[in-house]
């Protein structure tokens, strides 16, 4: 058994965000039209991510595999009637947005039940065993968006459907997602905000996406209280921060919450030639990341770890990024040379802003309660 799965398919790349865009801004006035769609959300990083694989003989060792779309029930176990039904009319209609830089085209609501059911066969092929973890290109991503509108190009939360479909089919009580996209998980948060049974941490730079939010001292609400963390990181902080991130607080809080499931989001947008971010990771920070993540498994949840794609703009960069982590995963080093941690190393900021960030870390684990 190939221990590995690969979740992927070539429909999730032909999801079109409506509209032209430069960036995320829809054109006219003053802003110009670019080549092609303009927009950062485009398959081209996550079809580099595919190819890269293929290429580097990757591919050959995980289990490759597509999913059956998302259902209507598994749906609406997160999100409302009249957001789906909606959603639905307008990408039959040609297109639209139903939210905050969330536009999509035509034919997109079949593509995004294909982006969820991605995730949601992640989540079951780990939990029934047969495989010790998966990896999923989810498109249009997940994590922004909330049960009645979508966010940040985000149009399904994929992982949240993924886990309360796992909930319903599996006999498992606490799952825990980390999420180390840039952005902040907001959509995610919200969703779990009130429940003790699903523990929603997420890595982020500091008031970057959402617009001005940190999110620090947010901790969940009734029962959710503890287990909700943030862990928003200055803008420009590279890999020492992230390390020092998950010394102090992501395996302590895993390790107190003991989750029978991990789950990462996985953009790769905190990469430092991200055109959406300005963090400074590169390909072996990921790598040490998912090392982390594979122990916490190991330790907690007998292996079990799926990882979904979210983010990720670079096209040059993400790809490496990604096989970074799903080398990891698999224990199987391509000879692939690294063209971005040499590099990135040489700009990682100095030691007087890493002492700040580590007093600001110490001071977000007090709110935790770790010492």
């Amino acid at each position: 058994m190939k221990p590995t799965a690969f979740y992927f398919d070539e429909r999730t790349l032909w999801h079109v965000p409506g509209g032209l865009h430069a960036l995320y801004l829809p054109v006219g006035g003053w802003i110009q039209p670019m080549a092609g769609s303009g927009m950062a959300e485009s398959p081209d990083s996550k079809r580099r991510i595919k190819s890269l694989f293929d290429a580097s003989g990757l591919s050959q060792r995980l289990d490759l595999r597509s999913a059956p779309p998302a259902s209507e029930e598994d749906l609406r176990r997160v999100h409302t009637a009249g957001y789906l039904a909606e959603f639905k009319r307008l990408s039959d209609a040609g297109g639209g947005e139903l939210g905050d830089t969330a536009p999509f085209g035509r034919g997109s609501y079949e593509i995004a039940q294909v982006s969820t059911g991605l995730a949601i066969a992640a989540l079951d092929s780990v939990l029934r065993g047969e495989h010790g973890n998966a990896f999923a290109i989810t498109r249009p991503p997940g994590h922004h968006c909330l049960p009645d509108r979508g966010m940040g190009f985000c149009l399904f939360n994929n992982i949240a459907v993924a886990i309360e479909t796992a909930k319903a089919r599996h006999r498992i009580e606490r799952i825990a997602v980390i999420d180390w996209d840039v952005h902040h998980g907001n959509g995610t948060q919200q969703i779990f905000y009130a429940r003790n049974d699903v523990l929603t941490l997420s890595l982020h730079q500091w008031g970057c996406f959402p617009p001005g939010y940190s999110g620090a001292e947010d901790r969940g609400e009734g029962k959710g209280v503890g287990c909700n963390v943030n862990i928003p990181l200055l803008p420009g902080g590279g890999h020492e921060s992230y390390r020092y991130a998950f010394e102090r607080i992501v395996v302590p809080v895993i390790d107190r919450f003991r989750p029978e499931l991990i789950v990462v989001a996985s953009g790769l947008d905190a990469n430092g030639v991200d055109p959406l971010a300005r963090m400074q990771l590169h390909p072996e920070s990921f790598r040490m990341m998912s090392r982390e993540v594979l122990q916490l498994a190991a330790h907690h949840a007998q292996g079990r770890l799926a990882v979904v794609h979210e983010g990720g703009y670079s096209e040059v960069c993400v790809p490496f990024c990604a096989l970074a982590v799903v080398e990891a995963l698999c224990g199987h080093r391509t000879e692939v040379p690294d063209p971005f941690s040499e590099f990135f190393g040489l700009q990682q900021p100095p030691e007087r802003f890493d002492a700040l960030q580590r007093e600001l870390i110490d001071e977000m684990a007090a709110l935790h309660g770790l010492r």
